[in-house]
């Protein structure tokens, strides 16, 4: 089976969380099968800025599930987009 790369967009509940800390809490809460590959601060609107996340995933159903239960089960997490799933 293949891999897949996720490219999610990330929301924080606000502009006074840290996306370096948002960041880690990502890494962290990732199923075992994921890894997060590359980040990047983009800027939204009045200050607010989001974390685009490229995380590589076995290429089945179950495996980008788990990874959007987890980025949005953390607390500094507002929303996520995925904006594209790629086979590599």
């Amino acid at each position: 089976m293949g891999k897949v790369v996720m490219t999610v967009k990330v929301f924080p509940t606000s502009t006074d969380v840290p996306l370096e800390l948002l960041l880690e809490k990502i890494r962290a809460s990732l199923p075992s099968e994921a890894e997060l590959h590359s980040s990047e601060k983009i800027p939204i609107a009045f200050g607010l800025n989001a974390l685009r996340v490229n995380v590589l995933v076995p290429e089945e159903e179950k495996a980008a599930t788990q990874v959007e239960k987890a980025i949005t089960s953390i607390e500094e997490v507002s929303e996520i987009e995925v904006e594209i799933v790629r086979r590599v």
